[in-house]
């Protein structure tokens, strides 16, 4: 189980380069309204030991001295990255803290982009989505086309319907990155025609400017998962790089 700092690296990230992490939620504990069954952060169960989430001012001020630190050692930074452990727009001062991000990055690493890593549940709400409007990179995740798979591989708590997700991510105009886990489980195949098929559809429907695809690299909560190879992914997606999709295939 990852438990990160409010400003944790710059790390290696498969998909964003050097990236430096925000964690907008506890240190010590895990918050999030999905229950995934590949989180690296384990399950919502083991991270109830800390609820205390950082303020602006906490995030602004740990994020201006890493940034201070890093570029006095000229440490190359790719990604200004909300991920941590846990949904960031979670925070409930996340539109703020956004603000905040983008004038630190602006004033010490102007090269860098900012990055949301998100569940996508928020985006109903006006404050997060006019934040992530303001983001390099809104990375919005959509594993499963049905609220039934998404119940098998996400787990979501409280109501969550596929179809308000991506009415919501419709609103976009494909000014963000989708992002997708693939991964075989029980009850769930990223590979099944009856996953497969109605997710291209829905990538068609919404024309992200970008699909992110990425398997399993870490330790997760779920025992027994099986992860797909580059190649494997790349296959599976290759209708829709055949019609001209902008697809990142990690393994």
């Amino acid at each position: 189980m990852l438990r990160e700092d409010t400003v944790f690296g710059p790390i290696h990230s498969r998909r964003l380069g050097n990236s430096l992490g925000i964690n907008l939620l506890p240190r010590n504990g895990k918050l999030c309204n999905f229950d995934c069954i590949y989180c690296e952060c384990g399950w919502n169960a083991d991270g109830r030991g800390d609820r205390e989430i950082p303020s602006r001012d906490d995030v602004g001020a740990a994020l201006r001295k890493k940034l201070t630190e890093c570029s006095e050692s000229g440490i190359p930074i790719d990604s200004i990255t909300f991920s941590g452990d846990g949904e960031p727009t979670l925070n409930p001062e996340f539109p703020e803290i956004v603000d905040t991000t983008i004038s630190l990055r602006d004033s010490l690493y102007p090269s860098a982009v900012v990055s949301v890593l998100t569940n996508a549940t928020r985006i109903g709400n006006p404050a997060v989505f006019e934040a992530l409007l303001k983001v390099d990179n809104p990375i919005l995740k959509l594993d499963a086309p049905t609220d039934a798979l998404a119940a098998v591989i996400n787990r979501p708590h409280g109501g969550y319907h596929v179809e308000d997700v991506i009415r919501g991510m419709e609103r976009f105009e494909g000014r963000f990155v989708l992002q997708t886990m693939f991964l075989k489980a029980p009850g769930f195949d990223s590979s099944a025609p009856g996953v497969l098929l109605p997710w291209m559809d829905i990538v068609r429907r919404l024309r992200p400017r970008e699909i992110m695809v990425y398997t399993i690299d870490r330790e997760t909560p779920m025992k027994g998962l099986v992860k797909f190879t580059a190649a494997e992914m790349a296959s599976l997606v290759k209708p829709l790089a055949d019609e001209g999709f902008e697809i990142q295939i990690k393994g």
